[in-house]
């Protein structure tokens, strides 16, 4: 049966988590599925840890050196044979009814990508945070001031030749690419979106190498290319000294973006300071979504191993 989305999950040396993030993928409700697990040159039996789930339904395909996120991604995409392309991170986690929802919400709209909404998770499963995502003219109007993809590449669905003609993810970002791609994509035209909780974003230590350098010479390039805002880059290269305990330097970070015109980042330069641990801070935000929290946990917890 040829599958209706093929879901392309890249992976480096992640076996553990990734098993649970397929698992997920193989049990979305009324889709014809098949998952494509690309193996970037793990050493950690990530390949044959898959082959061994006995289904079908995955194929894996093996970098023997690893070629980063973006390329792998594409990899995936090459061979996809659905008509729609979903991307899964290989520590995330979907609802079951992920892509029923998308597929209906693409044919209802007629649109040629689409999001939904999500929560962040940490390592333990613990909800940290999430709310409703915004409107899709919200967020085609906000993408050049930052990325406001929530979940990142987890939560896209596209069409697959609509993929192919913007020739997947540009291989000179390592860690902008899919910001870029979304820039792209919005200026072809708008997404459809579902408001609920459908993915599961898993914060934890193992996540990507902190490299801020490299982040704002790839926002110089995005700047150039779709007048995109740097004051995000500049929040989140103080947010990654405040996660090595470089205060000051995060302290300086937060007043280039100031003087970028970003007032915000006069409170979180306070909280850089007089914060114990500014690097779990989070504002506490009244009227927060209980019931998306809720909705979220009603799928989320039954994907727990027993």
């Amino acid at each position: 049966m040829t599958p209706t989305v093929s879901i392309v999950i890249p992976t480096h040396n992640r076996r553990e988590l990734l098993l649970r993030t397929v698992r997920t993928a193989l049990a979305q409700h009324a889709v014809a599925v098949e998952v494509l697990v690309v193996d970037d040159g793990s050493t950690d039996g990530t390949a044959d840890a898959v082959r061994a789930l006995g289904d079908p339904r995955v194929c894996v395909h093996r970098h023997e050196r690893p070629v980063r996120v973006a390329a792998a991604r594409n990899s995936g995409a090459g061979l996809a044979r659905g008509a729609w392309i979903a991307f899964l991170d290989d520590d995330d986690l979907w609802s079951p009814a992920k892509l029923a929802h998308q597929l209906n919400a693409v044919s209802t709209t007629g649109r040629g990508w689409v999001y939904a909404g999500a929560v962040e998770i940490d390592a333990g499963d613990r909800l940290l945070g999430g709310d409703p995502p915004p409107s899709p003219e919200a967020l085609v109007a906000g993408l050049p001031r930052g990325n406001l993809m929530p979940a990142g590449c987890s939560n896209v669905m596209i069409r697959a030749e609509l993929l192919r003609a913007l020739d997947g993810f540009d291989l000179q970002l390592r860690h902008l690419a899919d910001w870029d791609l979304w820039l792209r994509l919005a200026a072809i035209g708008p997404p459809a979106c579902v408001p609920l909780p459908l993915v599961a974003y898993r914060s934890h230590e193992g996540q990507a190498t902190l490299d801020p350098d490299g982040m704002m010479a790839e926002g110089r390039l995005l700047e150039a290319r779709h007048g995109a805002n740097l004051n995000s880059i500049r929040r989140w290269r103080a947010w990654s000294h405040l996660r090595r305990g470089e205060r000051r330097l995060a302290v300086r970070a937060y007043a280039r973006a100031v003087l970028a015109g970003d007032v915000s980042s006069l409170g979180r330069a306070a909280v850089a300071v007089l914060d114990p641990s500014p690097a779990t801070f989070r504002v506490p935000r009244p009227g927060r979504n209980h019931e998306w929290h809720r909705a979220a946990a009603a799928w989320l917890n039954p994907t727990r191993e027993p």
